[in-house]
């Protein structure tokens, strides 16, 4: 059996709010852990500070669902291909992998 759909009204109203203690971050880099219950997502800053040596600053993490998660991937996916098509395609360069965090 399927659970019930639920249909945003035309009508609904959605207000927005920020906490007093929101504030804008840059990050280039971001590192993702999950577990059976939720994915953490660590942003930072990334620089290299040695040819050998790069250094990774973590700034703030965030706990999604993994339901909150999946949802996060289909609005960036449809955001990026909306961007690639406005600003053409994006190219990755090669990528520091860092060691995986533990896994809870």
């Amino acid at each position: 059996m399927n659970p019930p759909e639920f249909k945003k009204s035309d009508t609904t109203k959605i207000n927005i709010s920020r906490d007093p203690a929101y504030s804008d971050t840059y990050a280039n880099s971001v590192q993702v852990r999950m577990s059976v219950w939720d994915f953490q997502l660590v942003f930072g800053t990334m620089h290299q500070d040695t040819p050998e040596e790069m250094t990774f600053h973590s700034l703030k993490g965030i706990y999604l669902s993994p339901q909150q998660a999946k949802a996060l991937f289909n609005v960036l996916g449809q955001n990026l291909a909306q961007y690639e098509q406005t600003f053409g395609p994006l190219a990755l360069e090669p990528q520091f992998i860092p060691p995986s965090g533990p896994v809870h």
